[in-house]
């Protein structure tokens, strides 16, 4: 799950990193009051769920209330397309109203899981502002790097490497130290799958603050922190996977023409490489689960056909602790309730697999029979074609 700036900014806080003094608005008539409280310059922030705000005219410094207000009614409504966005934008709903800051030196710091090794990686760089991958490809020799483990912590030794490498000195070299511990701390309590503050600050006067701040968090671990959950902006989110997640789906939207059902991610996966393979275009990732309800396949089916971008189904089902009968009866319940007109091939395989196939035979729906994946992908596409 991901959540605003303004939110991740809320929560640093809270594990006593630095942040610049701000407020969350949706009307622009609010920036005034606040802009003359932060003392006339403020810097007005779309609140999305993607990046390259700057560069697409989601960030904008006023010099006054006045301002403040005519630039969060510019903000406020638009459409921010971005490299992240993908080409049909994001609307803003929100805004951050935050005090203007002395910059003198941008850094980036940044947290995720390294898989490799099994452990999170710290990552800095003296080229705060920039997109990581921008650095990594640029200058990879730039992005310092400290694992360490969740159950213990980042050392204060690792901190003071990283304050040494990025040439910091007296007092702001302490208040870094200080503030990396307190971000490593807000990533492994809160079970985040990233933490990201870029840039970060370094002050006229020597301060170290979160001058933007971003995190994401393990889905399956918001059972233990209601108050994140609660973070969740559904706005911000794919309605078909919001209405996924209900029913306790894997569904992901992508931008081809071949709906896919499977069970099992791997599964999944290799669904849609075989439909690459073959000159088609997934239009989603769509994962049943290998425990799946006949109730949970029909709305699954019903939130894939609902996807106008779809022109034809696969279902691609290993029976292991899923029945291929029970999956067969799910599909025909919806496709009978939902009149579906666009093509399907269903590939069966593995439990009670000749009991699906009958009951698919015997629905009277148009529904074209696959032995093999290679068989099922070729057939799909050609349909789609």
């Amino acid at each position: 799950m991901k959540v605003h700036e303004y939110q991740a900014k809320e929560i640093l806080a809270r594990y006593g990193v630095a942040i610049p003094k701000s407020k969350m608005i949706t009307v622009p008539e609010d920036a005034r009051a606040i802009a003359e409280e932060l003392g006339g310059v403020v810097v007005i922030k779309a609140q999305v769920h993607a990046g390259g705000r700057g560069k697409a005219g989601g960030v904008k410094l006023a010099k006054n209330p006045d301002e403040a207000v005519q630039l969060a009614r510019q903000i406020l409504g638009m459409k921010l397309v971005s490299k992240q966005t993908g080409p049909e934008g994001t609307l803003v709903r929100k805004v951050l109203v935050e005090q203007g800051a002395n910059i003198a030196r941008e850094l980036y710091l940044g947290i995720v899981l390294d898989r490799a090794v099994g452990l999170p990686v710290l990552m800095a760089s003296k080229f705060g502002g920039m997109e990581i991958e921008e650095v990594a490809a640029e200058h990879p020799e730039a992005i310092l790097k400290e694992h360490f483990d969740p159950a213990v912590g980042l050392q204060a030794f690792q901190a003071r490497k990283l304050g040494f490498a990025l040439e910091l000195e007296g007092d702001t070299f302490k208040k870094f130290v200080k503030l990396v511990i307190a971000l490593t701390r807000a990533y492994a309590e809160t079970d985040a799958s990233l933490a990201e503050i870029n840039p970060l600050l370094i002050t006229g006067s020597g301060d170290v603050m979160a001058l933007d701040a971003k995190m994401n968090f393990d889905d399956n671990a918001l059972g233990r922190h209601p108050d994140i959950a609660a973070m969740r902006d559904l706005d911000e989110e794919d309605p078909y996977e919001v209405e996924a997640s209900k029913f306790d789906l894997n569904y992901i939207k992508l931008d081809g023409t071949i709906g896919c059902m499977v069970n099992g991610a791997g599964l999944a996966m290799g669904t849609m490489d075989i439909i690459k393979h073959h000159g088609g275009s997934p239009a989603n990732f769509l994962d049943v689960g290998g425990g799946a309800s006949q109730e949970r396949v029909e709305n699954a089916f019903r939130i894939l056909l609902s996807d106008p971008a779809v022109k034809a189904v696969l279902i691609n089902i290993f029976g292991g602790i899923v029945r291929c009968d029970m999956i067969a009866a799910g599909v025909v319940a919806a496709a009978k309730n939902l009149n579906v007109s666009v093509p399907i091939v269903v590939r069966l395989q593995g439990t009670n697999v000749e009991e699906g196939r009958r009951i698919l035979a015997e629905s009277g729906l148009k529904l074209e029979a696959a032995d093999t994946m290679a068989d099922a992908a070729a057939k799909v596409v050609a349909a789609v074609r």
